[in-house]
């Protein structure tokens, strides 16, 4: 009884210091990093693929907004031409090519600059690094050929349970939406560093790029709503294509992997069912089975 007693006062006793204490951790963590939404993505899933209009779209924010900060150095122009990407058509590729210029040397090795050809991949937008980081308040901004495969978040249980299930690889396109539209005025109390910007996404919310997007910013040719939400989603899809290029034809690969494993499996069971009632025939009329009521 008296046990009983001590573990049901310790019990009250520690519910006590929780509720004491739960304001205070309430306040220390009143800054932690809120959870990307999830999107809709065309891509997403087995069988999803890239929309093309999408793609041209955020190709078309990416070049009037972002590439005057970021590069994208491991995308060429022709990449625009290949199949599951944007669409384009060769001559398009070439000449979105031709409009800018790329430094090359000439035949007797001199600098110089040149249109851009299909072969090229898209310029950087300043000479070097440090180049960038001068113009950037010390910080150069980073390349985004891959940041929609390097940038993720953890989701925690049970998410990644149904995410081996579902299949969902969207991680790096929801961040980058929920990036770009997440910049606010910075709650009372938080202290932002001398050029910084508040965004409840990013890490710890002190972001050195100013908003980037806002409505009415980018015109559309298709009809596409001109709005914050919608930039996010098409420039989030174009940097998704440009770190996977081939996610279409890997999934119709790996489809088709999977259709010839099955047919695989299913030829080697009946095959060693062939095999083992050869085997399996004499020992039984051995044992005095009747073989013909055994079944394959």
């Amino acid at each position: 009884m008296t046990m009983q007693r001590t573990i049901l006062a310790l019990t009250l006793a520690g519910s006590l210091a929780a509720a004491v204490a739960a304001p205070a951790f309430a306040q220390e963590h009143s800054h932690e990093t809120p959870q990307p939404p999830g999107n809709k993505w065309s891509f997403a899933g087995p069988f999803g693929k890239y929309d093309e209009a999408q793609l041209q779209r955020g190709f078309k924010v990416y070049k009037e907004v972002c590439a005057s900060c970021h590069s994208l150095s491991m995308v060429a122009f022709r990449n625009l031409a290949d199949p599951g990407g944007p669409g384009y058509s060769p001559a398009q590729a070439a000449a979105v090519a031709a409009e800018y210029k790329i430094k090359d040397l000439d035949d007797k090795g001199e600098p110089i600059e040149r249109d851009g050809r299909a072969a090229d991949y898209f310029p950087p937008p300043f000479p070097n690094d440090r180049a960038a980081a001068a113009a950037n308040g010390g910080v150069a901004p980073p390349d985004l050929s891959t940041i929609a495969k390097a940038r993720t978040y953890e989701r925690g249980f049970p998410w990644f349970v149904f995410d081996i299930f579902t299949q969902y690889q969207e991680q790096g396109p929801d961040y980058l939406v929920a990036l770009l539209k997440g910049y606010e005025d910075p709650p009372q109390g938080f202290q932002l560093p001398p050029g910084g910007n508040y965004n409840k996404y990013f890490p710890g919310h002190a972001i050195a790029m100013p908003k980037p997007l806002q409505d009415g910013q980018v015109t559309y040719d298709d009809g596409a709503p001109q709005t914050l939400d919608q930039y996010a989603k098409d420039v989030s899809a174009f940097l998704m294509w440009a770190a996977e290029p081939h996610l279409v034809a890997r999934k119709r690969l790996g489809f088709q992997v999977m259709i010839f494993l099955i047919v695989l499996a299913g030829l080697m069971y009946f095959t060693k069912k062939k095999v083992w009632h050869e085997v399996e025939k004499p020992r039984e009329i051995a044992a005095g089975q009747d073989p013909s009521k055994t079944t394959l």
